[in-house]
């Protein structure tokens, strides 16, 4: 099952049923555009898409609070118990999502990290290459939920490259997640068969490997033509 929705998380999350999620894996907006365009850099000179050139990047403090505590408590609400919830943020927002989780039952585990082995030379001339993107893991009501290690020890970084250049081909998403680092966390924290929810789609890289790893799919996408790119992508996958 592949549910593709193009309209604002926060409503089109209430159309949910209660307890009917077994994973969340998203990529929220990190609000950190106003942050890095203050700063001394090269950003200028990226590619035009970049997210520090992104609307959607910018909001004030308030506004993007208020963003993540209706979402968060929306996720409480949709995910079954026991159910999981890996959200990738940026290394500002750690604490501010942490504490707003403790408004809602999403049990916080650990903060892990995705480090890009390829990443962007963005600012080499300034200090050092950012090459690492966090990403904060909950269980719903729960202290522990699904979590297949297969009887090894999992660290909480996953190194891989960024997305290839044939998947930045079809998504073409400034913040696009590669479909190997996507895979390892379905693989690990859910089942065949689960649902898996993405409430902030992009370009629709999650509904990929969903299909392809044989889960279920509801994805959420405001902007009308990344949901259109997401949908040919998942239809094409």
């Amino acid at each position: 099952m592949i549910n593709l929705i193009n309209a604002d998380c926060t409503e089109a999350l209430k159309q949910i049923p209660d307890n009917s999620i077994d994973l969340i894996l998203t990529d929220p907006p990190y609000n950190i555009a106003n942050f890095c365009n203050d700063r001394q850099s090269n950003i200028h000179t990226m590619r035009p898409n970049h997210f520090a050139q992104s609307s959607w990047d910018k909001f004030d403090n308030k506004g993007f609070d208020t963003l993540m505590s209706d979402f968060l408590s929306q996720a409480q609400r949709v995910l079954r118990r026991g159910g999981g919830a890996i959200i990738f943020t940026s290394v500002q927002r750690i604490n501010e999502l942490i504490s707003l989780s403790k408004n809602t039952s999403l049990y916080y585990k650990t903060t892990g990290i995705w480090h890009k082995t390829n990443p962007m030379p963005r600012n080499m001339k300034y200090h050092f290459v950012s090459s690492i993107e966090p990403w904060l893991y909950f269980v719903n009501d729960k202290r522990t939920g699904t979590f297949n290690n297969n009887g090894k020890a999992i660290h909480d970084h996953i190194e891989c490259a960024v997305a290839s250049k044939r998947e930045r081909a079809q998504g073409t998403h400034p913040t696009q997640k590669p479909e190997n680092l996507l895979t390892q966390l379905i693989n690990i924290l859910s089942n065949e068969g689960d649902t898996i929810l993405d409430p902030f789609m992009g370009s629709g890289s999650t509904g990929v490997v969903c299909k392809r790893e044989n889960r279920n799919f509801i994805g959420i996408e405001l902007n009308e033509n990344y949901y259109n790119i997401a949908q040919k992508r998942i239809e094409q996958g």
